[in-house]
Order: C-alpha cells, then structure tokens, then sequence
C-alpha cells in the first residue's frame, strides 16, 4: 500500500471518529426511498482537518465507504449507493438491494435511476418519486 492510500487510516482516532460522526449524521438525513452517492456525501462534508483539498477529492468516497462499513444500527446504510446508480459487491448487497426496494426504490437492471431516486441534500427539496398527474 502506498503512503497517499494509508492517509486517512493512520490519523489519530479523534479526527477519524470525527469524520465517521459526520457521515452518519448526513446519512441519517436521506428520507427513505431516496439514495445518495458516496460522492455525493463528499460533497456535503467538509474536509477533515489536516487532509488536503486534492486528498480529500481522491479519497474521500473510500472514507464514507469505510464509515458507512462502521456504521451503528440506526444509521440507513442501504441509502447509500456508487455513482453509477448500482450497489457495491460485498456481502450486504443483496439485503441492502432488499431494504431500498421494501422503501420504494426500484431497480432497473441491478440500478438506481438517480435521476429519480437521488436525495438533493439537506434542506433541498425532493419531488415526488412518481410524476404529478396535473
């Protein structure tokens, strides 16, 4: 493993735990039936201290990966979904691709239509998953 890679791994427990509370409070904000990116969550954060802007752009979706992984229990870890629209591979997969359907979230060839499903943000608001008749 690189040095750029082992970054984030080896700052001190403090600024990590930190990073981890703020992911989870995000998360904690997606309305169900709605999903955000791992890039997106980036987005919404602000860099931790002592990580450098182009640092934090490179490896910052591997971070909410790793805190999504460390998530406690009442965190909806499911909304959480790559850029492509598509659940990761890992051994969670099939039960998240469970929890997002029994919200509402349909897939359409193993993906998400972000364009329908993707939570704005906080404070944004979302329109409705299905169209207005009128």
């Amino acid at each position: 493993m690189n040095w750029d890679y082992c970054k984030f791994m080896i700052l001190p427990t403090p600024i990590k735990q930190r990073y981890y509370q703020q992911v989870w409070v995000l998360v904690q904000q997606i309305p169900s039936g709605r999903v955000a990116t791992y890039g997106q969550i980036t987005k919404l954060l602000p860099c931790p201290e002592g990580i450098g802007a182009d640092d934090y752009k490179m490896f910052a979706s591997r971070w909410v990966g790793m805190a999504m992984a460390a998530c406690p229990g009442q965190v909806p870890w499911q909304r959480v979904i790559n850029a492509q629209g598509k659940i990761s591979p890992r051994s969670e997969a099939g039960k998240q691709k469970q929890l997002l359907q029994e919200e509402g979230v349909m897939f359409l060839n193993e993906k998400v239509d972000l364009k329908e499903y993707q939570w704005r943000g906080p404070g944004q608001v979302d329109e409705p998953a299905q169209g207005q008749l009128f």
